[in-house]
């Protein structure tokens, strides 16, 4: 029955490619970098980031006993930090792009660029703490505290929740105070830069800043700005010479995955008993930076002959912020412990069967949630319409 779960390998292909177009010699889809697009691609890479969190759960190294181990996402569970890297390049392309095309746009900026983000970070929170509650978690007055501000994560799952409002808010500064726009470009990207390996100065932990995978595709965020900011010049080269860069990133991928996991082998994140154990990081971070940034150019370059989208990938383009955040408590319940603290209430072996309910779950619970935020924040909208309505 386990064998099932490699159906994915098939589901998922014809999900991305269905009602799907392929431009032929001579063209492209110069639409690979429209909000639709992205979108499309966003939606399918969180039902990825869905299959990496079950592989964490039920095939990656590190479980114990061995005998839990069930293959079968093994292809996904390595992945996460790509899936999310593609993520941050859509979320400094956007931010970069909406800024020089729409009128006044960092008036509003706080409110719908960061506040939304904000506000999902602490919904998903509050849930996953009643939930631990129900499980019989015990919590003193400090941990309760610690969770309720997401200092220590309730929510397993919102590192990338928790750094993007940062990124979003040195964005705004800049491009708020300074009038040279590669001035700005620049501050931000050096803030990114600064956050990333200022990160390898840290130990392991179990508050903010945990561990790599909270910096290890970040650079993705100025790199989308980058990108953005020459886009002409950048997308006319990669015509000029598509097919060469096409086999150097596709093709790159694996290899520049298996050099970061070899130079990690001797210069690794977990070297915290050495004295300079920030200098291994950094080194090991550079190659897990070069795997991510391979990968997106990968993704990019397929994009400019693949015009992806049907009607579920613009349904999960439209909830993917929300199902990021909130299918992980149906991972956790159908694990064998709920957050690695309490014995999970519906622990299941079959893998394939562990993904079915995860989704079935995670989909309505999504739109739920995404009308929940849509309520709260139209709320604080109309209180100012009235306030408006009432000076006038």
């Amino acid at each position: 029955m386990n064998k099932l779960v490699y159906s994915v390998y098939i589901i998922m292909p014809l999900i991305l490619l269905w009602h799907s177009k392929f431009y032929g010699k001579g063209k492209f889809n110069d639409e690979f970098l429209s909000l639709e697009q992205t979108k499309a691609l966003q939606g399918f890479l969180a039902l990825c980031i869905m299959l990496h969190h079950i592989g964490q759960k039920t095939c990656a190294s590190w479980l114990t006993p061995k005998t839990r181990i069930i293959h079968g996402l093994d292809l996904f569970e390595p992945m996460g930090f790509m899936y999310v890297a593609v993520f941050l390049f859509f979320n400094g392309y956007g931010v970069y792009k909406s800024f020089h095309s729409k009128d006044n746009y960092l008036k509003a900026f706080i409110k719908r660029r960061i506040l939304p983000v904000v506000l999902a970070l602490y919904t998903t929170t509050i849930i996953f703490f009643i939930a631990r509650l129900i499980l019989g978690e015990k919590m003193d007055g400090k941990l309760v505290f610690f969770y309720l501000t997401s200092i220590k994560l309730c929510n397993p799952n919102t590192w990338y929740v928790i750094v993007l409002p940062f990124f979003y808010l040195a964005f705004y500064l800049a491009f708020k105070f300074i009038k040279k726009d590669g001035l700005a470009v620049a501050l931000v990207t050096a803030f990114v830069l600064l956050y990333m390996f200022g990160s390898c100065y840290l130990l392991h932990n179990d508050f903010w800043i945990r561990g790599e995978w909270w910096y290890n595709c970040v650079h993705l965020f100025p790199i989308g700005i980058i990108f953005a900011k020459f886009e002409k010049q950048i997308i006319a080269h990669l015509k000029k010479f598509y097919y060469i860069y096409l086999a150097i990133f596709v093709l790159g991928v694996y290899p520049a995955y298996r050099f970061s996991k070899f130079v990690l082998m001797f210069h690794g994140y977990y070297m915290e008993f050495l004295p300079d154990y920030p200098y291994h990081k950094m080194i090991g971070l550079t190659s897990e930076m070069l795997v991510t940034f391979v990968f997106t150019m990968a993704v990019l370059l397929v994009g400019m002959k693949l015009r992806i989208g049907n009607k579920f990938l613009a349904f999960m383009g439209s909830i993917t912020l929300e199902f990021y955040l909130i299918h992980g408590i149906f991972v956790e319940m159908f694990d064998h412990q709920f957050c690695s603290v309490v014995k999970s209430p519906f622990p299941i072996k079959n893998v394939f069967l562990y993904v079915v309910l995860v989704f079935i779950l995670g989909i309505p619970s999504a739109v739920l949630l995404k009308k929940l935020h849509t309520w709260i924040l139209g709320l604080g909208k109309r209180n100012e319409d009235s306030k408006t309505k009432k000076i006038a």
